[in-house]
């Protein structure tokens, strides 16, 4: 059993035993992660990263986690895969030669193979 699984395999039995699997539906947890991640965010307002509380961070980023996590057993979806496929799909879109050392999207590259979006 990977690591991932045995997360997820703890969530699940934490939210079983308190029965709140009925609340656990995917637009729920989606908007939980959401809110989840909000809070994250906020640990780096008006700061700069440096200055953002370690623990607050930790346990918020292990919040998004969790209800990611979830999402993903509801659709019985594997972590490791998914994540590995969008490497694969953003290997592509985003080739060394010109993504390295630049933050501009895929879409804003001067290649016949990502056209620069017409702006009517």
């Amino acid at each position: 059993m990977s690591d991932i699984q045995a997360i997820t395999q703890a969530l699940l039995q934490f939210r079983n035993e308190r029965d709140w699997e009925q609340f656990h539906n995917p637009k729920d947890l989606a908007t939980g992660l959401s809110i989840e991640a909000s809070e994250l965010l906020e640990c780096f307002l008006w700061k700069i990263a440096e200055e953002a509380d370690l623990d607050k961070v930790r346990e918020e980023l292990a919040d998004v986690f969790a209800y990611a996590f979830l999402i993903a057993d509801h659709y019985r979806l594997d972590v490791s895969q998914i994540v590995t496929d969008k490497i694969a799909k953003n290997a592509a879109k985003y080739p060394v030669d010109k993504a390295k050392g630049s933050a501009k999207k895929y879409t804003e590259y001067d290649s016949p193979s990502y056209p620069k979006p017409s702006h009517q």
